[in-house]
């Protein structure tokens, strides 16, 4: 269901059972609950810095290990986003952002196209933090931009602990994504083509 810049999505598989709901112009209030404290932490982040409201609550097959967790959660955020965007009329498009967190600095741009890519270079050195594989935490940022169809690009340029590059890099993603969504006050689709 959307109605103006909100969106809820049900997504049940034999692996997750994921529940969210989102609306771009709130205050960054959470309520996360996908069984990963740290990935919890992250997404908290985002939807602080971001602007946005979320409420994410998933069931997942942790039993297994985190990898189906974080990717399909990653994908409903994105769907979320997606679907509270519309047509994408109004928005600025575009978004860039730098984020410390002490010693380490993340960079990441976002273009919502229409056109999924994603680069992602965290330079994370530990295999986990807390009960998520570092490894994981560059996928959900490839699963998020899969959904949410828009190229992002998000490098952690120095840093020597690996919890406050991970930190650093999805604030400055939410910082971006903010840019990006906000309403310019006109109803123009951003681009040459008439459609993103």
């Amino acid at each position: 269901m959307t109605t103006a810049r909100t969106a809820t999505l049900a997504r049940r598989t034999r692996e997750t059972d994921i529940r969210g709901e989102i609306r771009l112009d709130g205050a960054g209030r959470a309520d996360i609950s996908t069984g990963l404290a740290f990935f919890d932490h992250l997404l908290t982040a985002l939807a602080r810095h971001s602007g946005i409201d979320l409420t994410l609550t998933c069931d997942g097959d942790l039993e297994i290990d985190d990898h189906h967790t974080i990717e399909d959660c990653s994908l409903v955020l994105g769907s979320l986003i997606d679907l509270a965007l519309g047509e994408r009329r109004g928005i600025a498009r575009f978004g860039s952002a730098y984020a410390p967190l002490d010693e380490a600095l993340a960079r990441a741009v976002v273009d919502l196209s229409g056109r999924p890519c994603s680069v992602v270079l965290l330079g994370l050195v530990r295999p986990m933090i807390g009960a998520v594989a570092c490894e994981n935490i560059g996928h959900a940022v490839a699963s998020l931009s899969t959904s949410l169809r828009a190229a992002i690009h998000l490098d952690v340029l120095r840093g020597d602990n690996d919890h406050h590059r991970a930190e650093a890099a999805f604030k400055a993603l939410a910082l971006a994504i903010r840019q990006a969504i906000t309403l310019t006050g006109g109803d123009e689709i951003p681009s040459t083509k008439g459609t993103l």
